[in-house]
């Protein structure tokens, strides 16, 4: 019975290889675990938060695709002949009925299957997942939409995968030992993602909201002679914030005079400022800086010219010229060819 916490993966920085290994795709979406009885169909989330009522289309295809009673764990992902779109994916958080209905219908999302973890009256959770597995195979009955997610016991299949599909949203790769049991809300798997480093423009920081530090940098790219937002930076320790503070104090100086981000009020999904589209209440009030100081931060991936999660500051370059931060130096791979998962 609901709720069920999702089993975690660790980040390591190389494919793990070994015996008794199993990888597959990491997917870029909602993770979701499904409970079936009969007609009775819930959708919940990583947190608690259901999602049923968002994704009535994926209710639909999970009807017709697996066993009348059972818990499968999966993901909810939004797939376009580019990649997957996790923008997409998020505008379909919606409170209102109608909209949901409309976006269900223009962006229909897919489910993809990886874990099953009860079937009929059997709790699977202490079952090793390479039985799962089978189970899971045998239980699921594949079709547009609703998927069954690849798996390999080759660490160098393992390593195309996530070389080939980077380009297409993926976030990564996932490695289990087929001797797992399920474990709720514990990191014992393990997760391969990409990161890369690039060098923006410090031009503003958010404090912190215990008010006594720097909570992120906002960061800045070149763009035909005009700096776009494209993310933060966070994460630091309670001794960082209170360092950035005095590291960040000479910029701030005259900072409004002919900045490029004077003007953010007006609204552009690409500066900082605007109300955010995921929490409109949360403050974004952000203090700026002379857009004179460089940054080398880390980043997995771009989507829609930003970056798509949080980067992390690794260092200030005094060496790098603000003007030589450009959209240019980000390496994006070309889209993968989803066919053989999604059928496109």
């Amino acid at each position: 019975m609901p709720p069920v916490r999702p089993m975690l993966a660790k980040a390591v920085r190389e494919v793990p290889r070994g015996d008794g290994l199993v990888f597959e795709p990491k997917w870029d979406g909602f993770r979701c675990v499904v409970f079936r009885d009969g007609d009775e169909l819930e959708l919940g989330s990583r947190n608690d938060r259901p999602l049923t009522r968002y994704f009535p289309e994926v209710v639909e295809l999970l009807k017709q695709g697996l066993p009348e009673r059972c818990v499968v764990d999966g993901e909810i992902v939004i797939v376009t002949p580019e990649g997957l779109d996790f923008g997409l994916l998020q505008l379909r958080l919606h409170p209102a009925a109608s909209r949901v209905r409309k976006l269900a219908a223009e962006t229909p999302a897919d489910f993809v299957a990886f874990d099953l973890l009860a079937l009929g009256d059997r709790d699977l959770t202490a079952t090793p997942f390479g039985e799962r597995r089978k189970l899971l195979e045998q239980a699921l009955r594949p079709a547009k939409g609703l998927h069954l997610t690849p798996a390999t016991d080759d660490p160098d299949v393992a390593q195309d995968w996530f070389t080939r599909f980077e380009g297409a949203g993926f976030d990564g790769v996932v490695a289990k030992r087929t001797d797992l049991p399920y474990e709720q809300d514990k990191r014992v798997m393990w997760k391969v993602k990409h990161e890369r480093t690039a060098d923006c423009v410090v031009a503003g920081f958010r404090w912190h909201k215990d008010g006594e530090g720097v909570g992120s940098l906002m960061l800045g790219l070149y763009d035909d002679g005009r700096l776009q937002h494209v993310g933060v930076a966070s994460s630091f320790t309670a001794a960082r914030r209170r360092e950035l503070v005095d590291e960040l104090a000479p910029y701030r100086e005259n900072a409004l005079d002919d900045h490029p981000w004077g003007e953010w009020a007006q609204v552009d999904a690409r500066t900082p400022g605007a109300a955010s589209r995921w929490a409109p209440t949360k403050d974004m009030a952000w203090q700026p800086l002379r857009p004179e100081l460089v940054a080398e931060v880390r980043y997995e991936h771009v989507e829609g010219r930003r970056f798509r999660h949080t980067a992390r500051l690794v260092r200030f370059r005094p060496d790098r010229t603000p003007d030589s931060c450009t959209y240019e130096q980000l390496d994006e791979a070309p889209p993968a060819e989803l066919a053989e998962v999604f059928g496109l």
